[in-house]
């Protein structure tokens, strides 16, 4: 399931300049001794293996984990086996509070995945969605498992050429969304911002920042701020903020979904890199 993939040239260019720098250990990520600032983020994935990551040890909603590989310095997550509605969550060996997460991702058209925020060995967590399919949403934030609490203020919508290649998105306003109550977020882009902001096709980069214990959370897609939410101070009818400190606690591990069931086409694959983590 799993093979040895290339180093991307990000991490052969920061092993070269910090040679007699590194100290790794098994399941670890490697900390680079540097004042830079971009230096004092943690590499929660090597390009070449799982070391430091494994699929959720008690069974969630979304299944027994899915099936994750390593390809050309590459995390691949689909169902195990494809099309079989078996999902899950691969999640990190090491809990976080407070921190800042750099992450890549280029998901094929029609997964629904997420990168989940302190997430539990059930997948409980809160999450930022990576909803790459019909009314999907990117970048805005959701409760998972037992902490349920969707919060998409629009959706997206795909676009084809003759040959079925997805072309461009369009969005539209979630209809659930005047039930969920008023200032769900302290701030959340325009929807035309973020079709800006969105590279159809390519590697886009996501970057959340999660503090406190009442989690406030701000994330980014490709440099633009697409939410900031408190979950001290958010008018969400549906979100227990009690509940979410019962249930996830002040920390949790960082973690990648493939979704259970029918909401993944056969096949496909969500996939992430440079996945870069700085406690606070």
């Amino acid at each position: 399931m799993m093979r040895i993939g290339s180093l991307n040239r990000r991490q052969v260019l920061r092993g070269l300049a910090a040679c007699g720098a590194v100290v790794c250990s098994p399941g670890v990520a490697a900390v680079v001794d540097s004042k830079s600032g971009d230096d004092d983020y943690l590499d929660l994935f090597d390009g070449r293996t799982l070391s430091g990551w494994h699929t959720n040890r008690q069974r969630s909603v979304h299944g027994t984990g899915g099936r994750w590989s390593v390809e050309d310095g590459v995390l691949v997550g689909e169902q195990d086996p494809p099309g079989s509605g078996n999902g899950g969550v691969l999640v990190t060996d090491r809990k976080f509070a407070d921190f800042e997460l750099l992450i890549e991702m280029k998901p094929d058209w029609g997964p629904d995945s997420g990168v989940f925020l302190r997430c539990a060995e059930d997948g409980s967590a809160l999450q930022m969605y990576v909803d790459y399919h019909e009314n999907g949403n990117v970048g805005h934030l959701a409760g998972e498992g037992r902490v349920r609490c969707p919060m998409k203020p629009f959706k997206i919508h795909g676009h084809f050429d003759d040959d079925q290649e997805l072309i461009n998105l369009t969005t539209s306003p979630d209809e659930r969304a005047p039930d969920w109550g008023t200032e769900i977020y302290e701030s959340s882009c325009d929807p035309q911002d973020w079709l800006a902001a969105w590279r159809v096709g390519e590697w886009n980069t996501a970057r959340i920042r999660c503090v406190g214990a009442d989690s406030k959370l701000t994330t980014w897609i490709n440099g633009l701020q697409v939410c900031q939410f408190d979950a001290a101070k958010t008018g969400h009818k549906l979100f227990d903020r009690e509940q979410v400190r019962r249930e996830l606690g002040r920390e949790g591990a960082i973690g990648l979904q493939v979704h259970g069931g029918k909401a993944w086409p056969a096949g496909a694959k969500c996939r992430w890199r440079n996945i870069r983590i700085k406690p606070l």
